[in-house]
């Protein structure tokens, strides 16, 4: 079962099987480069294992799509290199970026956990927006 909160503005958290996944997403305008058509945000994750069942982190799948409709996939083992095992009440953080060839974009994905009986199952990470301020103001 799902839960999808927004804890406060600019932190989006879903929980999935007693694992919550809270982003908060972050525009690097000095790292952007409006004339190049180049965006860039970092985004910061938190694992938090709430359940009663120690788990790892296996893989990860981003589905990101830019305000064009261009879909980027990105998939993987781990994430930021590490494959983190999470206890009863454990939580992990890491950060990472990603940049866009538009003002604006959206991401969502999951990772793949495996629990300690070997069972293996997705957590989905909340869908979340990136906001730049050169970002087109029309309806879409």
């Amino acid at each position: 079962m799902e839960h999808l909160a927004q804890h406060s503005e600019g932190v989006y958290a879903l929980t999935t099987r007693s694992i919550t996944i809270s982003v908060e997403p972050e525009f690097l305008d000095e790292h952007s480069d409006l004339h190049e058509h180049r965006f860039v945000w970092a985004y910061h994750v938190r694992i938090e294992n709430q359940g009663l069942q120690t788990v790892q982190l296996k893989s990860r799948y981003w589905h990101i799509t830019d305000e064009m409709g261009r879909v980027q996939e990105v998939s993987g083992a781990g994430v930021i290199g590490e494959q983190p095992t999470l206890k009863p009440g454990d939580s992990f953080e890491y950060s990472s970026g990603t940049p866009l060839g538009t003002a604006s974009g959206i991401m969502q994905g999951h990772y793949v956990m495996m629990a300690e009986n070997g069972e293996t199952f997705e957590v989905a990470i909340p869908v979340f927006s990136l906001d730049s301020p050169y970002q087109s103001r029309l309806l879409h």
